[in-house]
């Protein structure tokens, strides 16, 4: 949601409207760096803050986090190019202002915002690791690489790095090398969760026994880390483990209730186990959390389909469509009633 706000106009007394046409307009000129009003009562208490302190950069950096927060990219923006303005160097300045560009599909910025850090503080390694994931995240492999190696001759055995190298050869399709680096991060620091999932799609991948151990290692280590439980839960599906499956999809729905995709996994569990009833049941749940589901309206409507409910089939493919045209299957399945 955009956040837009409006100029406060401040009266003038009566003797001064007579002289209106003598008065510099430039008086009459609003600061939008210090005077916004949004609604937002926090916003617009840092901006009663700024108005009193205008050369404080952190009263800056943190209202624009608020904008940033609220979607409020331009705003956040200009917020943390003020606060840079003051203080050049922070490097807490940079890290987000490279966040917000890249949330905001501006990724030249984001990684020229990011290399400027850098560039300030070449043997920061919190500031390299950020980096190297831009980079990584813009496909950038080769850069990213060059910079995990130099966190690395900084400190030869930092396990996010190892992590971060692992996942730029995943991207490269250099599985055993991916492999190699992720069990590298894990033997340096044994809580680092995504590193174990990594090596347990990997070994799943290769049709290897290990990959159970490697996600229960996940899930052991963080109960509750909703990533790790539904990566699991992915392997024990597709090794044909559905009861394991659809407990451990309970166990996430246990910890967040409205996430749709593991409603909706089960959902499909339940179809390939002729549940039809079930699975209906868990497309409604999932489509109750998430109204946009595409895919649950498809599903939803071959149920509907197969227990004869034709005109309810063509309503959920036809919603299908709705939110995306190109959808293929749905086109096909409405085609096949009409």
């Amino acid at each position: 949601m955009r956040l837009f706000f409006s100029i406060t106009i401040i009266s003038i007394g009566l003797f001064f409207m007579t002289c209106q046409n003598s008065i510099d307009t430039t008086n009459q000129k609003t600061d939008k760096t210090t005077q916004p009003t949004t609604g937002n009562p926090a916003i617009d208490g840092l901006s009663v803050a700024i108005s009193q302190a205008p050369n404080d950069s952190e009263l800056y950096a943190k209202r624009g986090d608020m904008y940033y927060q609220n979607e409020g990219y331009d705003e956040a923006i200009a917020d943390l190019r003020k606060a840079l303005s003051i203080d050049s160097t922070n490097v807490d300045y940079l890290h987000l202002l490279a966040d917000i560009h890249l949330d905001y599909y501006q990724s030249y910025e984001a990684i020229s915002t990011m290399v400027k850090a850098a560039t300030l503080y070449p043997k920061r390694i919190p500031t390299l690791l950020k980096l190297s994931e831009f980079q990584l995240i813009l496909k950038q492999h080769d850069k990213s690489i060059n910079t995990i190696n130099e966190i690395l001759k900084l400190e030869q055995l930092n396990a996010e790095a190892y992590f971060m190298l692992g996942l730029n050869f995943k991207e490269q399709g250099n599985n055993d090398r991916a492999m190699g680096s992720f069990q590298t991060a894990v033997e340096n620091n044994p809580d680092l969760v995504d590193a174990w999932i990594n090596l347990g799609q990997l070994h799943a991948e290769k049709g290897s026994n290990l990959a159970k151990y490697y996600f229960d290692n996940a899930v052991n280590i963080a109960p509750e880390n909703i990533t790790a439980l539904h990566a699991k839960a992915e392997f024990l599906h597709f090794s044909n483990q559905r009861a394991a499956a659809i407990e451990t999809y309970r166990k996430i729905n246990s910890i967040d209730p409205d996430y749709s995709e593991s409603l909706f996994n089960t959902g499909i569990i339940y179809l390939e186990m002729d549940s039809l009833g079930l699975a209906k049941t868990h497309f409604n749940m999932a489509l109750k959390t998430s109204p946009t589901y595409i895919i649950a309206y498809y599903y939803r409507g071959l149920i509907e389909e197969m227990q004869g409910n034709i005109a309810a089939a063509k309503k959920d493919y036809q919603n299908a469509l709705n939110f995306n045209p190109e959808f293929v299957r749905a086109q096909e399945a409405l085609d096949r009633l009409k």
